[in-house]
C-alpha cells in the first residue's frame, strides 16, 4: 500500500485525498480523521478546507498535491464540470492503480464519461454516490451506493466504514450506483416538497402548521424528515444540510435520466419548478426546505 508520505502513513490504513470540502466533503473528511485514516484535503477555495487542519488533515494548495501518493482519491464536488476540472488539475499527481471513489452526484452520462477518463489514467473507478446530508456526513452515518471492480473492496473498505453506516454494493457497472442514487433522490426531492406544500396550505387555510405536525406525529404517515424539515422552517433556521441549488441540480439530472429511459416523472418536474422559483427568489444557498418559499404568495 502506497501512502502520501512517511508523515501521513498509518500502517494498514489507506491514505485518502479528499477533493471538495463543502458541506458533504468536509463532514466526510472529519469522519475519516476520526477513524484514524490519513487525510489530505483540497478545496478550490482553500479557506473552506482550512478548518480540517486543526482536526489533523493536511490541507494542500492544489489538487495535484492532495492526490500524490494517496491510496484512495475521494471526490465530493458539486457537478460534472467541477469533477472534470478537478480531475484535470490533479492529473500530475495521480498514478495507475489508485482508487477513485467518485461520490459527487453527476448523472448517468457523466458517470460513464468519468469511468472512461479513469480508465485512461489507469485509475480504479468506483461510482460511489451517498445518501444523506450534513449531519450523517459529519457523523459517519451515510449510506454509500457503490459500483465498480470488486477487487477494490479490501482497500476501500476502511474508507467506506468511516464515512457510512451502510454500504450497498450495486454491481460492477460504473453507472449502477448512480442509477440507484437518482431513484433515492427522487424520493427525497418529492418528500421535501410535499412537506413544504403542507406548510403552505396550512398557513393559507389559517391552520397553525404545528397542529398539522402534531396530528401526524407518531402515526403511520409521520417521518422524522417531515418533523425535522418543518421545524427548520418554523424556527427560521435554514442553515443548509443540503442546499436548495444542489437539489435543483439533482432534480434536473433525474429528469434527464427519466427522459432517456422513457419514464414520465410529473412530481419531480413540479419539484424542479418549485426549486427554481425559490432559487430565483434568493434561497439557493439555504437548505432545500426553502422550497417552502416557492409556495407563498407574493
Amino acid at each position: 500500500m502506497t501512502t502520501a508520505s512517511s508523515a501521513d502513513a498509518v500502517p494498514g490504513k489507506p491514505a485518502v485525498a479528499v477533493l471538495g470540502t463543502g458541506i458533504m466533503g468536509s463532514g466526510m473528511a472529519h469522519s475519516l480523521l476520526r477513524a484514524g485514516l490519513p487525510v489530505r484535503a483540497w478545496n478550490r477555495t482553500r479557506s473552506k478546507a482550512e478548518p480540517l487542519a486543526t482536526a489533523g488533515a493536511t490541507v494542500t494548495d492544489t489538487a495535484e498535491e492532495a492526490v500524490r501518493g494517496a491510496d484512495v482519491v475521494l471526490t465530493m464536488l458539486n457537478d460534472r464540470r467541477a469533477v472534470t476540472e478537478t480531475l484535470t488539475a490533479a492529473t500530475g499527481g495521480l498514478r495507475p492503480g489508485q482508487i477513485w471513489l467518485q461520490s459527487s452526484t453527476v448523472g448517468l452520462d457523466a458517470a460513464t464519461d468519468l469511468a472512461h477518463r479513469a480508465a485512461g489514467l489507469g485509475l480504479v473507478y468506483l461510482d460511489a454516490p451517498v445518501s444523506g446530508t450534513r449531519q450523517p456526513a459529519e457523523q459517519g452515518t451515510l449510506t454509500v451506493f457503490v459500483s465498480g471492480p470488486s477487487a477494490a473492496r479490501a482497500t476501500v473498505g476502511p474508507v467506506l466504514e468511516a464515512i457510512g453506516q451502510r454500504t450497498v454494493w450495486v454491481g460492477e457497472d460504473p453507472g449502477a450506483a448512480t442509477r440507484l442514487k437518482l431513484v433515492a433522490n427522487t424520493w427525497v426531492i418529492n418528500l421535501v416538497n410535499s412537506a413544504a406544500e403542507c406548510l403552505n396550505l396550512s398557513e393559507g387555510l389559517g391552520i397553525d402548521p404545528q397542529l398539522f405536525l402534531d396530528a401526524m406525529k407518531g402515526g403511520p404517515l409521520d417521518t422524522p424528515y417531515l418533523q425535522g424539515k418543518s421545524a427548520a422552517v418554523l424556527n427560521g433556521d435554514l442553515t443548509p444540510s443540503f442546499a436548495l441549488s444542489t437539489a435543483l441540480k439533482d432534480s434536473r439530472l433525474i429528469l434527464e435520466a427519466a427522459e432517456a429511459a422513457g419514464v414520465s416523472l410529473d412530481l419531480v418536474a413540479a419539484s424542479a419548478e418549485r426549486f427554481a422559483r425559490a432559487e430565483d427568489a434568493g434561497h439557493g444557498d439555504q437548505d432545500m426546505i426553502a422550497t417552502y418559499y416557492a409556495g407563498r404568495g407574493a
